[in-house]
């Protein structure tokens, strides 16, 4: 992952703080014309009944072909290919979800009987996620992760987690492990962790490196259920490193 703070194209910087402050919901030409560019169309929230923002190469919902059209609820399967993406929203969640990636969506019964999601379980791959939930469970083959309130950003592969909670709380623990426990309050990124399989009794889970995500990315998921991130860029704008769309 490369990382191009510095060379990182400044209109994206004022698109994001635009994002930020909920520019975009006045629809400004000039505003519509820079997410046009950037992003295809300018973000704003889905409406009523679309799931599906973009998708870049192959993916599937239950093993058929996902459209621009297809539904995606608190109960299905979802996966990409090769050099593949899907950005989608299931009620107040919205991902985006990488390349070579399987993520089952758990659900439970709301008071109206609807569905929600309650847990994400990524067998492989790489998802970025928000949530205002009061309580969800994540699941990899080596962590479990309960967040509260949340942005996070996770990676699975066979040996270990990579777990970035970008804002709100999250507790971890390795499966294999359960010596092995961290709780994390984050506003901005402030404590990635790796959580590995085959480790030592008790040192399970160590820190890691910010990778792979970024601000933009979580300034358009999050619009894309009508909300903005809730921390303010230091200073004008955040440096840290940006993900080319």
């Amino acid at each position: 992952m490369s990382r191009s703070g510095e060379a990182d194209d400044p209109r994206r910087r004022i698109l994001v703080q635009a994002l930020a402050m909920g520019l975009f919901s006045a629809a400004l030409p000039a505003r519509q014309a820079l997410g046009d560019e950037l992003f295809g169309r300018a973000p704003s929230k889905l409406p009523e009944g679309q799931s599906i923002y973009k998708i870049s190469g192959t993916a599937s919902v239950n093993g058929k072909p996902a459209t621009l059209e297809t539904r995606v609820t608190a109960q299905d399967t979802v996966e990409t290919g090769p050099d593949s993406e899907i950005i989608f929203v299931v009620g107040g969640n919205s991902m985006i979800l990488r390349a070579n990636s399987h993520l089952e969506l758990a659900s439970k019964k709301d008071s109206t009987d609807s569905f929600l999601i309650s847990g994400l379980r990524l067998i492989q791959g790489a998802i970025l996620s928000v949530s205002r939930s009061s309580g969800l469970a994540l699941r990899t083959p080596s962590a479990t992760i309960g967040i509260r309130g949340t942005g996070v950003y996770m990676e699975s592969d066979p040996e270990r987690t990579y777990f970035c909670t970008c804002y709100g709380i999250s507790d971890t623990t390795a499966i294999d492990d359960p010596e092995s426990q961290k709780t994390v309050v984050a506003t901005h990124h402030d404590n990635p962790l790796y959580i590995l399989k085959n480790a030592p009794a008790g040192a399970s889970i160590r820190n890691a490196p910010f990778i792979n995500h970024t601000d933009q990315e979580l300034a358009l998921i999050e619009t894309l259920v009508g909300r903005t991130p809730p921390w303010v860029f230091p200073g004008s704008l955040y440096s840290a490193p940006r993900r080319d769309y």
